[in-house]
């Protein structure tokens, strides 16, 4: 099994990322426990000490797959989810599982049609606490 990256977290998103869990049903989610897990498991800091290349919600990540093609997410809660293509829910697998990585680090993401490949991070386009966005 492969050793799952360190991840940290600002206190305002655990906070608020709490709160969402805690305000829905068990069975609402697959991946509910694992995004537990992954909270439960994160180094926690304030949102002015966050280190600049660490995803924080409402982060904007520029991804390379191992082909070298890229592309950009950024990470949101539900309610800020438009069906647009550049957005992914933290409820998503895939949206937890970025939840507190820095760039280099490397996740399993699933590909159309089933199996999965390697991403890796690039670089954090727009984190709101590097731009001084505490109370988003």
């Amino acid at each position: 099994m492969e050793k799952r990256p360190n991840i940290i977290l600002t206190s305002q998103d655990l906070d608020r990322l709490q709160a969402l869990l805690d305000s829905l049903p068990d069975d609402s989610f697959p991946g509910k426990d694992e995004l537990q897990t992954e909270l439960d498991r994160a180094d926690v800091v304030a949102p002015e000490e966050v280190s600049p290349d660490v995803v924080t919600m409402n982060s904007q990540v520029r991804f390379a797959l191992e082909s070298g093609e890229e592309f950009c997410l950024t990470l949101v809660y539900p309610k800020d989810m438009d069906g647009s293509a550049d957005k992914i829910s933290i409820l998503a697998p895939v949206g937890s599982a970025l939840l507190g990585l820095s760039v280099g680090d490397h996740i399993e993401w699933p590909r159309p049609g089933g199996g999965v490949t390697k991403v890796q991070i690039v670089e954090i386009i727009y984190q709101p606490e590097r731009a001084g966005e505490y109370f988003r």
